[in-house]
């Protein structure tokens, strides 16, 4: 009996020597973990190595403080080849389930019989699980720090072992190692997250930055909206009355109309004026990027994606989002483009993560929308969901009565930027404006304007040089070029045009006067100015 005391001693002391040099060593290990997958490398390594036991897994509480799930675990081969594993693993289980909670609120080991659980009829899914796959006994150790518990440390015990005191103890020591590390890892997530959305807030604001240069460098066409024309004052109400809401807004008009113009002044009238309005013309974007354009994308998400981008519709959020030339989007981008108008929420190209957006949406096109989806060019639901309130702006022959104020307010606007002093136009100029067709509406008249007040060769404008070709008209569908010199010969080439598909007739709702906008009277003097008689070959 005496001699074998010694060995005893020896053996005590050695496995004594052998738990402090695996403490050691394990918080030397785990105080450098840096994140989830280091600590569950090392309980693997480390601590079930030690204790010969490989089915340890550890819980940590959600979020929501009601559920915990499974953060690692070091689980046998045999066991995580069930088919049951991988669903139990990925549950959410209530933190009062019985077991959980009572582990966390130990001050020291509990231990649990597996038979004595199964007769509990609430009690959790693992449960079942464990015990079908041969489990006796369940060992819980609490993981704290500050006196603060957030998870468990569950051993799964196969063969009914013992576990001595000082096991037990290192065990608890163990446990405040992995808590530790456990925390420090959390916090380091929760840097990382913040550090990224400090740097999501910053390309952010760069990207508001760059569009606001790049706005100010466009120079706007367009002050303030000019006229009193019957239907611009008509447009003008409509924009009243919808600004303050924050309804869709769809403008239909002609190329050259201003409805970017528009746009804007709903924007400012509306509550979200504080903010820049974001615009992006759909048809000058490839139709391979104007998704990453819109909805933005992560670094890597596709080929020459060197970096994170910020979509228009995160930069717009809480502004208004200008969408010119709707109709040439893409069909693939219509339907994400419909999914932020019912749900307001989007993914970036190359993520899963949803974001939440509130954007104003105000569509402008020049294509007949509702044709285009019965030839399936565009998405139904979607032309139903943009046309909640339409807006339509006349084009520039429908309001020539506004063209001398018009004109009076291009020439003091490239007065200034280009340095000549015009004073103004002749009536003869102003008149040969007032019979032009105008097929590229206000856009085509600030250019003629411009192009006029350089060519001035004194402070009055005494000519205007129209373009060679007329065929841009929507309401001309001969496509033959011609060069005429005469304002005269233009509008004789333009009317003939509409008479040949009127095939001659003038009066009527299918006759040229109807397609002229003009009355029959006043079209049949300008046939007899022009010469243009009955019997005249078209």
């Amino acid at each position: 009996m005496s001699a074998g005391k010694p060995d005893d001693m020896i053996r005590s002391f050695e496995q004594s020597e052998k738990e402090k040099s695996l403490l050691l060593s394990l918080t030397t290990a785990i105080t450098a973990c840096q994140q989830k997958e280091d600590i569950q490398q090392i309980v693997t390594e480390k601590l079930s190595g030690f204790f010969n036991l490989n089915e340890i897994m550890i819980c940590l509480d959600n979020d929501d403080q009601i559920t915990h799930s499974n953060y690692i675990h070091t689980i046998s081969q045999q066991t995580m080849q069930h088919p049951d594993f991988a669903r139990g693993a990925a549950l959410k289980y209530y933190i009062k389930d019985g077991i959980y909670e009572v582990i966390q609120q130990a001050d020291k080991v509990v231990f649990f019989r597996m038979e004595d659980l199964m007769k509990r009829p609430d009690r959790p899914y693992y449960v079942d699980f464990f015990f079908e796959n041969d489990v006796t006994d369940l060992i819980g150790f609490p993981i704290r720090t500050n006196k603060t518990s957030f998870g468990a440390v569950y051993v799964y015990v196969k063969d009914q072992r013992t576990f001595t005191d000082s096991e037990i103890l290192l065990a608890h020591a163990v446990c405040a190692s992995i808590s530790v590390a456990i925390a420090n890892v959390k916090a380091l997530e929760k840097i990382k997250s913040q550090l990224s959305e400090i740097e999501t807030y910053k390309n952010l604001l760069e990207a508001q930055k760059q569009y606001l240069v790049d706005e100010i460098s466009a120079s706007y066409n367009f002050d303030e909206i000019i006229g009193s024309n019957r239907g611009l004052k008509a447009t003008m109400h409509l924009v009243k009355k919808v600004a303050p809401t924050p309804a869709t807004v769809i403008l239909l008009g002609e190329t050259g109309t201003g409805k970017e113009l528009i746009a804007r002044a709903i924007h400012q009238a509306s509550p979200r004026k504080s903010k820049l309005m974001i615009k992006i013309n759909c048809a000058a974007i490839p139709a391979n990027l104007i998704e990453s354009e819109l909805f933005g994308h992560v670094k890597g998400s596709f080929t020459g994606a060197s970096d994170k981008r910020v979509g228009k519709f995160e930069l717009a959020s809480g502004s208004t989002l200008f969408l010119d030339e709707i109709g040439e989007m893409p069909l693939e981008a219509q339907a994400k483009l419909l999914r932020v108008l019912q749900d307001g929420e989007f993914e970036r190209i190359g993520s899963n993560t949803v974001i939440k957006t509130d954007v104003r949406i105000i569509a402008a096109t020049n294509r007949d929308l509702y044709k285009d989806a019965q030839q399936g060019k565009f998405r139904l639901d979607l032309f139903h969901r943009l046309y909640s309130f339409p807006i339509s702006i006349p084009p520039l022959r429908d309001r020539k009565e506004d063209i001398p104020e018009l004109v009076y307010f291009f020439i003091a606007k490239h007065r200034r930027l280009t340095g000549r002093h015009i004073a103004g136009v002749t009536d003869a100029v102003l008149n040969d404006l007032n019979e032009y067709c105008w097929p590229g509406n206000i856009r085509e008249l600030e250019n003629l304007m411009e192009r006029s007040i350089l060519l001035a060769e004194s402070n009055l404008i005494t000519a205007v040089t129209f373009p060679e070709a007329i065929d841009q008209n929507p309401l001309v569908n001969d496509t033959s070029h011609f060069s005429h010199k005469s304002l005269e010969d233009m509008n004789r080439h333009w009317i003939l045009s509409i008479l040949k598909q009127c095939n001659g007739k003038i009066h009527g709702e299918d006759g040229a006067a109807k397609r002229l906008n003009l009355p029959p009277t006043t079209l049949q003097a300008k046939l007899k100015k022009l010469g243009i008689v009955k019997g005249y070959q078209y």
